[in-house]
């Protein structure tokens, strides 16, 4: 073929479009564009954007070789670029760098005023972030991952809007993070994930003009002595820790939308109430205010074990509840009590652990024993999700859901996803819903059955039609 009429569309591209889309590449790649012609190596040297990622290098015959090799081209790289501007610098090295090119690096990327800073490190020896990064008057975005020592006299980061910080070790343990968090004056969006602050003698999250929050601790042989989270314009909220052993403050006035998933320390799930540690009654009356709540099986066990009361949800409108055959249903006839606007009940199955305390929300107890506070229930919409994931129970299934529609005077809609891939399982369950609509408490309840799987769905109402 003749090329020789072609004409070169992308070097006739303007230079401010032509580094934008090597911004978009990765750094090795878009390095590679310096030997193509004068131009382009001026252009790179001005990309906003670098993501250095050892592990595009690794070689497992001669790992040695090869990070001397990532380093060199680190090095070659931001002296390339002199002292362009920075937008975002991500740097992904394992235990092969050596920790003394590290900080010249960082350092580099602080000097060029670099708002969005993404470090991951896994050295084997011990790694001290540079103290010009807390000090840094630029950047608004900052990740931190992989077991390096945060330690710093002063922090003042006046720009940083989202810290994302993962595995790393505070020096000075609770006064460590209480300092990091103190000089973000404007922080918005905080993750703290396996932070190991049940060896502390305290944690506090105390920032006044944070809005999300996601916390996630590690299962582990000891429960965090004092958690506070102080966060008056907290709207969203995702906590994952073992129930603490006091909680002095918990401030969440604002927050809209809650993932909670507290759990009993390992050894004590479903003992009694003196087998207890810590209780929760102060972190879950403080969440009261929602409006999305999401509670996993383990939050139903320390409502039922680690909880003096349950809270009256007058906001909450969509509730999600995990099941688990090992986990009993005991708290959520209190849920439901005290939620009178709920409007949208999701579960994530509906296998539970049966006990004589599960109340009337569930079949575990005779029918005749059961004076059922779903007769009262506001709800309009059910979804159950992972119907049938338990082949061994779809009776049980069936006959809670069939439970559901007779006793909900306000139901309105009722959708179970079905997890199957046979079409005859689909039909089977769908003619049984149908026999069904005769018997419903409300009058307009429509039944849905959906198979993602199959990409099928069949509609059940009270005019008896069935569609697919």
């Amino acid at each position: 073929m003749d090329l020789s009429g072609c004409r070169d569309i992308i070097s006739s591209l303007p230079e401010a479009i032509s580094c934008h889309i090597l911004s978009f590449l990765p750094t090795k790649e878009a390095a590679s564009t310096s030997v193509l012609s004068k131009k382009w190596r001026y252009l790179f040297a001005f990309v906003p954007n670098l993501d250095l990622d050892e592990s595009v290098y690794l070689n497992p015959e001669n790992e040695t070789e090869v990070s001397s090799s990532f380093m060199d081209f680190v090095d070659r790289v931001l002296a390339l670029q002199g002292n362009s501007p920075l937008h975002k610098f991500s740097l992904k090295i394992g235990d092969g760098v050596e920790p003394d090119r590290i900080i010249p690096w960082i350092n580099n990327v602080l000097e060029r005023g670099v708002s969005d800073l993404d470090l991951h490190v896994y050295l084997e020896t011990e790694f001290v972030f540079p103290s010009e990064m807390f000090l840094s008057k630029t950047l608004v975005r900052l990740k931190l991952m992989l077991y390096p020592l945060l330690e710093f006299e002063d922090v003042y980061l006046p720009k940083l809007k989202t810290l994302y910080i993962d595995s790393c070790y505070f020096e000075k343990y609770g006064i460590g993070l209480t300092k990091l968090l103190s000089g973000c004056p404007i922080l918005e969006d905080l993750v703290l994930d396996d932070i190991p602050w049940c060896t502390w003698d305290f944690a506090s999250v105390s920032v006044p003009t944070l809005k999300r929050l996601t916390l996630s601790t590690q299962v582990r042989d000891e429960f965090p002595k004092s958690v506070s989270i102080d966060t008056p314009n907290l709207v969203y909220l995702k906590f994952t820790d073992t129930v603490a052993g006091k909680y002095p403050k918990v401030n969440f006035d604002s927050l809209v939308e809650a993932h909670i998933d507290l759990r009993l320390l390992q050894g004590h799930q479903g003992y009694g109430e003196n087998d207890m540690v810590g209780n929760a009654t102060d972190f879950i009356m403080r969440i009261c205010n929602v409006k999305t709540l999401y509670l996993s099986s383990n939050t139903l066990q320390v409502l039922t074990y680690s909880c003096d009361a349950i809270p009256i949800f007058n906001n909450l409108t969509h509730l999600t509840i995990e099941s688990n055959p090992e986990v009993g249903w005991q708290s959520l006839p209190g849920l439901l009590k005290n939620s009178p606007n709920l409007e949208t009940l999701i579960f994530q199955g509906l296998i539970h652990k049966a006990t004589d305390k599960c109340g009337d929300v569930c079949l575990c107890k005779p029918r005749e024993e059961i004076r059922s506070c779903l007769a009262s229930s506001p709800v309009k919409v059910i979804k159950i999700l992972k119907f049938g994931e338990i082949s061994d129970d779809m009776e049980k299934q069936r006959e809670q859901i069939k439970y559901f529609l007779e006793t909900m005077p306000n139901l309105e809609k009722m959708i179970l996803y079905y997890n199957t891939t046979s079409v005859e399982d689909v039909t089977e369950v769908s003619s049984r819903l149908q026999r069904l609509v005769s018997k419903l408490a409300s009058s307009t309840c429509i039944v849905q059955l959906i198979s993602d799987n199959l990409s099928l769905s069949s509609t059940v109402s009270t005019n008896g039609l069935l569609c697919f």
